[in-house]
């Protein structure tokens, strides 16, 4: 898929970022480069979200870029309410078990973005974390 270039400052800006973004900090770090509203940068966000290259946590009202290939499907992030960090959790069994659920009731999902916040090991006091 070929990203316009506004698409790929876009996507350059969230990939060097310590931590998600709004859309108008995002503007903020693009806008010497073409950027002059803000309609521009949703646009942008937006189509990279359909293509699986972004995602929008909701409860932060900000994006991040995906960190796996393809994007798409069940996505759940945790995010330490403490330092900010966010890991994308990729899990085939949770998956599965949403679309088994989802399937009973006659559900057909468009999208599916699970945000748990809590702590993350680091902010707990260990030394390292967890792997997902």
């Amino acid at each position: 898929m070929k990203l316009t270039s506004h698409q790929q400052r876009v996507l350059d800006a969230l990939r060097r970022a310590q931590g998600p973004l709004s859309a108008y900090a995002v503007l903020d770090l693009v806008r010497e480069e073409g950027f002059s509203a803000p309609t521009q940068v949703y646009r942008a966000l937006n189509r990279l979200i359909r293509h699986g290259l972004v995602h929008r946590l909701e409860t932060l009202n900000a994006y991040v870029p995906c960190t796996r290939e393809g994007g798409r499907g069940v996505t759940a992030f945790a995010i330490c309410d403490n330092c900010g960090r966010i890991d994308e959790l990729v899990d085939g069994t949770l998956a599965r078990s949403l679309q088994r659920m989802t399937r009973r009731c006659a559900f057909s999902p468009r999208s599916s973005t699970i945000e748990i916040h809590g702590q993350c090991s680091f902010c707990a006091g260990s030394a390292k974390p967890t792997s997902a």
